[in-house]
């Protein structure tokens, strides 16, 4: 063999499929990082951005709604155009949204860059396709729970990572960071990860799209903005009332349209259906705990916490994510031994002692600590097992779509918990400083919720079917 011959060999030789597995992790923790990036700086927004603390809501709230919209959308582009090609052009929005609110001093530029980065939440349902479609079907279990897992990774460890940077340099540097980061991993999807050959057939459904948009936006723009604008108000009421009509209104279309954005009779499967309810309800317990816990370590000791700097309090939080990260072999192969439908069951369980023992003790450091790796083997256990659950119950063709669809509902989940739980720390306060603080009352209602959400998850889990029916395996079956 001439050493043309050998060379060529070389570049013809399939890429190393733990390779694929690690450059999408990096993939999903770079996206999963976004959602704490301003987490520092937040309430230092109206100063450094001379406006209203109402306005500078809009930073955090165009990730939220931008993340939201686009991961279904991108998941049926995935499916229709390349999911490879989708995960590239996500990471240019975010390199680009990136060097936008770097380059910004005012609110609009700011905003625009974080909608943009918002947008890169559809890696890790277009990832998790991807290892269904070009890993060996015994590595595709451990490789979905690693890349589920970097959903609370990403955003466990990048807090302190976020904490250091604006402690020590300029806010601005956290989106130089975030762009360099994007850049790196674009060029490592581009080299790395194969472009897989399966492509569903049709035109892309933009009508399906932009409704879908519209309702979210209106919906998800009511929760999120409720405890700021009033519950009652009108603006609340019309886009919560308006947005719920346009998502009914956009199912009715969705079911008689010739190449849906979303297949509602695929997602409304019994075991895909209940998967996505417990995935609310998994997404709520989750944040719960995101929402109470760093506060309850920030407060000042004269009422009740623990006084604890933010990154002091954001490396208490940190061992969760860790958990997560350590826990995905084992629950790869604890869904080949045992089913996914386990692995949800003892998820939603380790929430719910999780909660039970905050419930109980959480009077000093060490029981947040506790508590807090209870909730990351609870979340890394149960966003294993849904993404597994999905895609043994929907055909190939339709899997980032349906991925999309389930990472949509734990947003919805995540959006639930920050307003419900962010208003009843509102409500629950006492004096201090001339202002007022979430007092121990408001924690024990939100940790009570937190254990509901779990409770709610594990009853889901029971009575998802263990095996999809033959019809939903081959959809050219007739049932029965």
């Amino acid at each position: 063999m001439d050493r043309d011959e050998r060379a060529r060999r070389r570049l013809t030789r399939p890429t190393p499929q733990n390779a694929i597995v690690a450059v999408l992790a990096v993939a999903g923790l770079c996206s999963s990082f976004m959602f704490t990036l301003m987490v520092p700086i937040q309430a230092q927004l109206p100063e450094l951005l001379n406006a209203s603390r109402e306005d500078t809501a809009w930073v955090i709230t165009s990730t939220l709604l931008a993340a939201a919209v686009m991961t279904p959308i991108a998941g049926r582009l995935g499916d229709m155009y390349g999911k490879k090609r989708i995960v590239l052009i996500l990471l240019g929005v975010l390199v680009a949204g990136s060097v936008i609110a770097a380059l910004s001093t005012g609110i609009i530029g700011v905003i625009v860059g974080r909608a943009l980065q918002g947008a890169v939440t559809g890696v890790i349902p277009l990832g998790i396709s991807i290892l269904r479609d070009v890993l060996h079907h015994q590595k595709v279990d451990a490789a979905i729970a690693l890349i589920s897992a970097t959903l609370g990774v990403g955003g466990a460890v990048g807090l302190p990572i976020s904490a250091l940077v604006t402690e020590y340099s300029d806010w601005h540097v956290l989106f130089w960071m975030a762009g360099g980061l994007g850049a790196i991993v674009f060029v490592l999807v581009l080299l790395v990860v194969p472009e897989s050959v399966l492509r569903t057939a049709g035109r892309f459904d933009y009508v399906g799209a932009a409704g879908l948009a519209v309702g979210l936006v209106g919906v998800l723009l009511a929760v999120s903005r409720g405890n700021e604008w009033g519950w009652t108000s009108t603006p609340i009421l019309v886009c919560g009332i308006g947005g719920t009509i346009v998502l009914l209104a956009w199912g009715w279309y969705e079911l008689r349209a010739e190449n849906p954005l979303l297949d509602l009779r695929v997602a409304a499967r019994p075991a895909v259906l209940l998967t996505n309810l417990a995935s609310v309800a998994m997404g709520f317990a989750l944040f719960s705990s995101n929402v109470s816990y760093p506060q309850m370590l920030g407060l000042p000791t004269a009422v009740g916490g623990f006084g604890l700097s933010l990154l002091a309090a954001s490396l208490v939080v940190m061992p969760s994510g860790i958990v997560m990260m350590i826990l995905s072999p084992y629950s790869g192969r604890l869904s080949r031994a045992f089913g996914p439908k386990l692995l949800l069951i003892l998820g939603a369980l380790a929430l719910i002692v999780s909660y039970g023992f905050t419930l109980l003790l959480s009077t000093e450091v060490w029981h947040i600590l506790v508590a807090n790796i209870g909730i990351g083997v609870g979340i890394g256990f149960g966003y294993a097992a849904m993404p597994m659950l999905i895609m043994r119950s929907v055909p190939q063709s339709e899997s980032g779509a349906s991925n999309g669809l389930n990472a949509l509902f734990r947003s919805i989940g995540t959006s639930l918990a920050a307003a419900v739980v962010g208003a009843v720390l509102a409500t629950f306060t006492v004096p201090f400083e001339g202002g007022t603080v979430p007092a121990p009352e408001g924690f024990q209602v939100s940790f009570w919720l937190g254990l509901g959400a779990a409770a709610l998850a594990f009853t889901l889990a029971l009575v998802i079917p263990s095996r999809p029916s033959a019809a939903e395996r081959h959809p050219s079956l007739p049932e029965g």
